[in-house]
């Protein structure tokens, strides 16, 4: 058995716990959209053609703002066509998919979706095709109230209010050759400048994203940043990141390491942020938009699922990079959601990409289920518990496992939240074959007690590929974490600590929720595979509170 101690700072808060960091991504591709979130004459189907069971997933995995269209297919959108009487819409081919577009999802569509979903539009404008001022139109269509011919044409295809999009996406993956219109960093640096200022005197009030580098692997990153934002620093609030992740030739160390690639890549932006503000003397601040992340099998897609893309006849809705995710990739996932609350003073927004079918944590059959991917649960978890303060920890305490691809990095990957008198811990055992028995020192916190303790690791009998399909979805899911133990002192002579104990199983991604003693008493265990909330039991000036259920 490994063993590991860790140690929470609990006086300097990294940042506030932003909602935006749990976004995702609906982009017209493959079936997201169609088959996805909407299809009319479904059992499910609402009035409007949505499918309520992927809406209600939608709603329980806690996401909170979604970018749409996309993606590379912003870069051959057209916005006009996407608006007015569905049957008067033009259908219309969609290059970067190699599909055909119908047009009968919408801007009014999804703005209403969202709606009803309770989750914030980060809307893309194309740059590849198009440029300043269709960009400026779109948002005069969406933000204006009434007044302007676009305003008034929106109100006529049925919107009376405005949509009131504040999050602005200036192109999408400008730097890749593979992009329609892809341009070279002072190309595209000035496009967006110019759009930008344009942007802002039709509405003041918004945030824009300036697209950075489509991944850390691209030869221009890191002058590609410097030069795009030393023409839009000033003009942007943001920045964008795109990092997707996967295990290549069998080697899961590296793979499941892959949150200290995405540590590093978000170190080395905000570092070229922070040169670039300073050379130009912008006080303006600029966040990092990681608008694009997840685990995705690119190796697999360019070798044998793209070959259709560009062979194949032009369809509707063609099934792509319908990724089936297993327990090491919700691992990863949870490791990858750590890293973000890690950089919580930096980034700004992030998205999973995507939302539904395409990489995404859920997926549907047309005229089927709806149902979870193993990757939907730490998402989901992260998302409804790390609240307040994101607090730092100290993993200096634990082994290490050395990989081909990042060195030797700790075996415990973590993040921490606090809220008030509830503490709540993210722990991920990268070791694919022994526990670990680990301790978590939280000072200057008296009174803590659990509250509930889960884990996604392999169900027994099966392998780190198990995953969730249609007919068995409930495959890979939470189970309660045993064994956590909580011992809490306080007194007249010290502010008071904490300490818990737990035992992490091999390839695992774990959340423990702690509260004060209290509290702990009365708040409810989270819904999982088992359910019941821990009982603490007091003593005058220490406590200890303990789970003892069913996994090891």
């Amino acid at each position: 058995m490994l063993t590991a101690s860790l140690r929470l700072n609990t006086r300097t808060p990294i940042a506030p716990v932003n909602p935006r960091l749990f976004g995702s991504f609906v982009e017209h591709m493959g079936r997201a959209v169609y088959t996805g979130i909407f299809e009319p004459g479904h059992d499910t189907a609402d009035a409007a053609g949505f499918r309520s069971d992927v809406a209600d997933l939608v709603r329980e995995l806690g996401v909170s703002i979604v970018r749409y269209p996309g993606g590379n297919f912003v870069s051959g959108f057209k916005w006009e066509d996407s608006v007015g009487p569905v049957d008067e819409r033009p259908v219309r081919l969609d290059a970067a998919w190699h599909s055909i577009e119908t047009n009968r999802v919408g801007i009014h569509e999804f703005a209403a979706w969202a709606a009803s979903a309770g989750v914030e539009v980060m809307q893309a404008v194309n740059l590849g095709t198009r440029g300043v001022a269709e960009a400026a139109e779109l948002l005069e269509y969406c933000n204006i109230p009434r007044g302007t011919a676009l305003s008034d044409a929106r109100r006529a295809n049925g919107s009376d209010e405005p949509f009131d999009i504040r999050v602005w996406c200036l192109g999408n993956e400008m730097d890749g050759p593979w992009q329609i219109g892809h341009k070279t960093a002072d190309e595209y640096g000035r496009l967006a400048a110019e759009t930008a200022r344009l942007m802002r005197f039709v509405d003041p009030r918004i945030e824009l994203v300036a697209a950075g580098s489509s991944n850390a692997e691209m030869p221009t990153f890191g002058s590609w940043e410097r030069t795009v934002l030393t023409h839009t620093a000033g003009l942007v609030d943001h920045i964008s990141v795109h990092a997707y992740y996967e295990e290549l030739d069998g080697d899961a160390d590296s793979f499941l390491a892959s949150a200290v690639g995405l540590d590093r890549y978000l170190d080395e932006v905000a570092q070229i942020i922070d040169e670039v503000r300073a050379e130009a003397g912008i006080e303006r601040p600029i966040g990092i938009s990681v608008d694009e992340w997840n685990v995705w099998y690119q190796t697999r897609f360019n070798e044998v699922d793209k070959e259709p893309l560009l062979t194949g006849e032009w369809n509707e809705a063609p099934r792509l990079i319908e990724d089936e995710y297993g327990v090491t990739d919700a691992v990863v996932v949870g490791s990858l959601l750590n890293s973000l609350l890690r950089h919580g003073d930096r980034v700004s927004m992030a998205n999973l990409a995507q939302l539904v079918n395409v990489i995404a944590p859920i997926r549907s059959e047309p005229g089927g289920p709806a149902w979870r991917q193993t990757t939907f649960h730490p998402f989901e978890r992260t998302a409804r518990f790390a609240r307040g303060e994101i607090l730092e920890v100290d993993v200096s305490g634990a082994p290490v496992v050395e990989t081909q691809k990042y060195g030797a990095v700790p075996v415990v990957d973590a993040a921490a939240t606090r809220d008030g008198d509830d503490v709540v811990l993210f722990l991920v055992n990268r070791s694919t074959t022994d526990v670990l028995a680990l301790s978590v020192e939280i000072p200057d916190v008296a009174g803590l007690a659990l509250v509930d303790a889960e884990t996604l690791t392999v169900p027994d009998g099966l392998d780190r590929h198990a995953s969730n399909t249609a007919t068995e979805p409930a495959r890979v899911g939470l189970v309660r974490l045993a064994g956590v133990e909580v011992s809490s002192e306080s007194g007249a002579a010290a502010a008071g600590s904490a300490a818990v104990s737990a035992t992490l199983p091999a390839l695992s991604w774990s959340i423990i929720r702690l509260a004060a003693t209290a509290a702990a008493e009365t708040l409810p265990a989270a819904t999982s595979a088992s359910s019941s909330a821990a009982s603490p039991s007091d003593s005058s000036d220490a406590t200890t509170s303990s789970l003892g259920d069913t996994r090891a």
